[in-house]
């Protein structure tokens, strides 16, 4: 059984995953809307994986004897300077989001609830390798500069991380 503190922070956390997808849905639709294809695909893959996360998180709340609440979300910003300026975003947001999830696993230690505190750690690696994948992309975008040839590129090339991504991701389930 959760205690009510512990039910109030996962829905929090469900919000925040909600609304991360959401904005990586809204950064596809920009992309695309700029030719970005390769870019639009891996945010489309991206939003979905948010999407997912909220929902083990859902179901872990209503199967632990708590009620998971779904609330209004903040809409998204629709648009961005650069490509470079979205990953940036990204990169931050995955940053926060991490932020998020230490907090929710310092309050479960703290009220002993261990069966949520395990729980957890699948977010806390989880953002670990959304960090990693964030920087990443974000270093290489670096090394592109204003080249255009490099875009064409990297968007091809990140259309292959989204591809080979939802793969995985069909293969876990």
């Amino acid at each position: 059984m959760l205690s009510k503190n512990i039910e109030v922070a996962l829905n929090n956390q469900i919000r925040i995953e909600a609304e991360s997808s959401q904005i990586y849905l809204s950064m596809a639709c920009w992309a695309e809307v700029n030719g970005l294809e390769g870019i639009a695909q891996f945010m489309y893959a991206q939003s979905d994986e948010e999407r997912a996360h909220m929902l083990k998180l859902i179901k872990y709340v209503n199967e632990r004897g708590g009620h998971a609440q779904i609330t209004d979300l903040k809409a998204p910003k629709s648009s961005y300077d650069t490509f470079q300026n979205m990953f940036e975003e990204l990169y931050k947001h995955e940053i926060f989001v991490s932020n998020s999830i230490n907090e929710l696993v310092h309050i479960t230690f703290s009220e002993k609830d261990y069966a949520t505190h395990n729980f957890l750690q699948w977010y806390v690696a989880e953002q670990i390798e959304e960090e990693a994948t964030a920087k990443s992309i974000l270093d290489k975008i670096n090394l592109i500069g204003d080249d255009k040839g490099g875009l064409y590129l990297f968007d091809r090339d990140i259309q292959q991380v989204a591809v080979a991504s939802a793969a995985a991701a069909a293969a876990t389930k």
